[in-house]
């Protein structure tokens, strides 16, 4: 059978596949309950149905089908559909409390997390019935989950859960690990707790990194030391900020005037959230290798990633990232085999390009992410210029193990700890020990070694000349990777050297077009130089565009500060609202928008944020904080000390004022 038959017979006309949560239910002994009286069991059905509906909705799912007293219901989050299910069975069993025993409505609930065929408003497929499947092995008001669901919510939810085993069920060929959850006072106090709180607000994200870089207009930065750490920390692990107020969708973006693309993290089957890296290493590994490419257009895995775990509309992220085609998949693993899916989706339309599942040797995981990039552009007709033809053949890791070492080096310096850091350095160390000539290595021990300096409050120069080594190295091996450009111009700019940062900078642009980072590295470096903003401006849009959900509150920032100084003070004071819509306490955004107000003759405005501001920096006082910044950011100060003086001047006397308001 050839690949286009296999690929149809996987994605018939009308069906595509997702991702999602699925909850089943059913009622215990709902037959004798209606053979012993049809009124009552129908009433308290309802009355059942008006409670489970209502939470459903509540945790955001969607009711695919109910038969009779059964609920088929999806979720785009694991932990909604468990909370959902805990709360269900709470509210049930105070409902059931005031019944006899014998006529109590008590669902079983059964929770799966698995891949899904999607045709009109109906979920077909193994997910489904796996979940099913769960529901029956559930007691009456109890609730089972897959081995899966379980890997996922394990570190996110207070909740107690007992380990079946591995259990055979009809019609799966494979047995399903089960986990019972304990309805126990743990639980309770979860429900509680979720009673009192708000409902759930959209779940924007704002990684970021350090403040902008203080040239001309940011001159205050002696305010943000303490935010500028937690913000860097954020940038490097890509972990997302918690938005401070309920969020209102952006609208859609328009499509590029080329192909474009966004990978989907690829979901972990395995069973073992411990594997995640691993299905995460190859979709970004996809990203990194598409992004090279001048003749697509590709969103960045910071945005791409805010989808992971969750059950999306293909339609919705095409809007959502201004794409037309989405690439996603799903990865087991099982000892020294693996296997791959991935379906190509033209989203715009719903029509699949092509779809194929892949089972290989872990040691042939470099030549099938090879295999899928070149099925992408051949799907997509993209061709390749001609210094282009190398960019694939360098940086790849040629060791299994040290390709693992690497993934493993970002997922514990994600602990947002310097601990955490200090042991992502070491595993990028033993995976040169095993592969000397790993380039993308060398790249992630430099920015390792970048943001150890930055955290540390000494900033010791010989952390810093270790990110510079590092950062030459991986361009010895590899001229070709953008990161490593980005972190070499990152750390001549830390030591002063303005000038071949922007060179490094605009080689990474050049060598990836598709690299937001890239962009907004460059883009600050000339900010830093004090180069017009009219030349910056399309660099950090373009950083922007190709980074639209990662919420970038530095580039935003750095937006804005280039508005005020082309004096379109009007949309710099709506960015920066934007910004601190999504975090409150990014310090740099509030200061920028004081010296807006300033410059617009609104002091009693600008007093407002002063106040604002001096909060977020106790117990340390302003003197200390300019002091500390004065220090660290000095290259780009002293670009323009003159500014800075009459900045941090005019902030001083704000502070005074509204101290002596008090």
């Amino acid at each position: 059978m050839s690949n286009e038959e296999k690929s149809a017979r996987m994605a018939p006309s009308g069906v595509r596949r997702r991702l999602a949560a699925i909850l089943a239910a059913d009622v215990k002994g709902y037959s004798r309950l209606m053979g012993e009286d049809e009124v009552a069991t129908l009433r308290s059905l309802t009355a059942s149905r008006e409670v489970t509906d209502a939470l459903i909705a509540q945790h955001h799912g969607r009711i695919v089908g109910t038969a009779g007293d059964s609920i088929l219901a999806e979720f785009a989050s694991v932990v909604d559909a468990v909370q959902c299910a805990v709360e269900i069975q709470h509210e049930l069993k105070v409902k059931n409390a005031g019944l006899p025993e014998h006529r109590r409505m008590e669902f079983r609930i059964g929770i799966n997390l698995g891949d899904v065929m999607v045709e009109g408003e109906q979920i077909y497929g193994d997910g489904v019935n796996v979940a099913a499947r769960l529901e029956a092995l559930a007691d009456a008001g109890g609730i089972c989950i897959s081995g899966v669901v379980y890997e996922q919510i394990k570190n996110k939810l207070t909740l107690s859960c007992e380990d079946l085993g591995e259990q055979s069920v009809k019609n799966i060929a494979e047995p399903v690990r089960v986990w019972r959850v304990a309805l126990d006072e743990t639980a309770g106090n979860m429900v509680g707790a979720a009673s009192r709180s708000h409902p759930a607000m959209p779940k924007r994200t704002g990684s970021s990194r350090r403040p902008s870089p203080l040239t001309i207009g940011v001159a205050v930065a002696g305010l943000g030391l303490l935010v500028s750490m937690v913000i860097l920390v954020q940038y490097l692990s890509g972990r997302p900020q918690a938005p401070s107020a309920a969020i209102p969708p952006a609208p859609p973006l328009p499509l590029p005037d080329k192909p474009s693309i966004a990978v989907l993290p690829f979901t972990n089957l395995s069973g073992d959230a411990q594997q995640d890296y691993f299905g995460d290493g190859i979709a970004e590994d996809l990203i990194t290798d598409l992004s090279k490419l001048s003749g697509l257009f590709v969103i960045s895995r910071n945005s791409t990633f805010t989808y992971k775990g969750k059950a999306v509309k293909l339609a919705e992220v095409s809007k959502e990232l201004g794409v037309q085609y989405v690439l996603e998949g799903s990865v087991r693993r099982a000892e020294n085999q693996v296997r791959v899916t991935a379906q190509l989706v033209d989203a715009t339309t719903d029509h699949h390009l092509w779809a194929e599942r892949y089972d290989r040797s872990l040691q042939d995981i470099f030549t099938l992410q090879d295999e899928i990039r070149q099925k992408i552009m051949f799907a997509l007709k993209v061709k390749l210029v001609p210094e282009e033809q190398a960019y694939f053949q360098l940086s790849r890791a040629t060791n299994l193990d040290a390709y693992e070492l690497l993934w493993r080096a970002r997922e514990v310096g994600l602990r947002y700890t310097k601990e955490g850091m200090a042991q992502a350095r070491q595993l990028c160390e033993q995976a040169l020990a095993l592969d000397p000539q790993y380039a993308g290595a060398y790249a992630s021990l430099s920015s390792w070694y970048m943001a150890e300096w930055q955290l540390s409050a000494s900033q010791d120069l010989q952390t810093l000349e270790r990110a510079f080594e590092a950062a030459q190295q991986a361009i010895a091996l590899d001229g070709t990777l953008p990161f490593a450009h980005t972190a070499l111009g990152d750390a001549y700019k830390m030591k002063g050297q303005l000038e071949l940062a922007i060179t490094e900078g605009q080689k990474s642009v050049t060598l990836g077009p598709n690299c937001f980072a890239c962009y907004g590295e460059l883009a600050e470096h000339l900010m830093c130089a004090q180069r017009p903003p009219g030349e910056i401006l399309p660099l950090v849009e373009k950083a922007l565009r190709l980074n639209p959900r990662d919420y970038r509150l530095d580039y935003h920032t750095d937006l804005a500060i280039l508005y005020r100084q082309m004096e379109r003070h009007d949309e710099a004071i709506t960015t920066l609202k934007q910004v601190l819509l999504h975090n409150p306490t990014f310090g740099p955004a509030r200061r920028e928008l004081v010296l807006n107000y300033v410059d617009l003759g609104q002091e009693g405005e600008a007093k407002r944020e002063v106040a604002e501001s001096l909060k977020l920096i106790r117990p340390f006082t302003l003197e200390q904080m300019i002091a500390s910044n004065r220090k660290r950011w000095a290259v780009c100060i002293e670009r323009d000390l003159a500014a800075y003086e009459r900045d941090t001047g005019t902030f001083r006397r704000l502070a005074a004022e509204v101290e002596k308001d008090k």
